[in-house]
């Protein structure tokens, strides 16, 4: 299913966890996950979100060798239109009622990885 489609399609609307794979760098509305999410999920239940990463220092060392232009490609056909560190991903969640109970990073090094994994808690 889509975060834009109607939750009221849905047989069950009351699971233990939603699990959201490279999907949230792409959408339009900053809401529409936290929202679908928190429409389908039962009390306590577990949000887990797997999104490219972008903290300070991979994006220091990304500017220091020159790659915007290969990172963020405005010629990619269909990418990302959201760039999110653990901060801010951090922020969207516990504005739309999770508290974030565990932070992974994925991939490359410490503080330079590829991806990172956010498990959240519906509050």
């Amino acid at each position: 299913m889509s975060v834009y489609d109607d939750t009221e399609r849905l047989p069950d609307r009351d699971f233990d966890a939603v699990v959201s794979t490279e999907v949230v760098e792409h959408l339009y509305s900053l809401q529409a996950l936290p929202c679908f999410a928190s429409s389908i999920l039962r009390p306590s239940g577990l949000l887990i979100i797997f999104t490219p990463y972008h903290g300070f220092l991979k994006n220091l060392a990304v500017s220091l060798f020159n790659g915007w232009d290969a990172h963020h490609t405005p010629l990619w056909e269909g990418g990302h239109i959201k760039f999110w560190s653990r901060k801010t991903l951090t922020h969207l969640l516990e504005k739309n009622g999770f508290v974030v109970i565990s932070f992974h990073g994925a991939g490359r090094l410490p503080l330079l990885w590829k991806s990172m994994i956010l498990v959240a808690r519906k509050v």
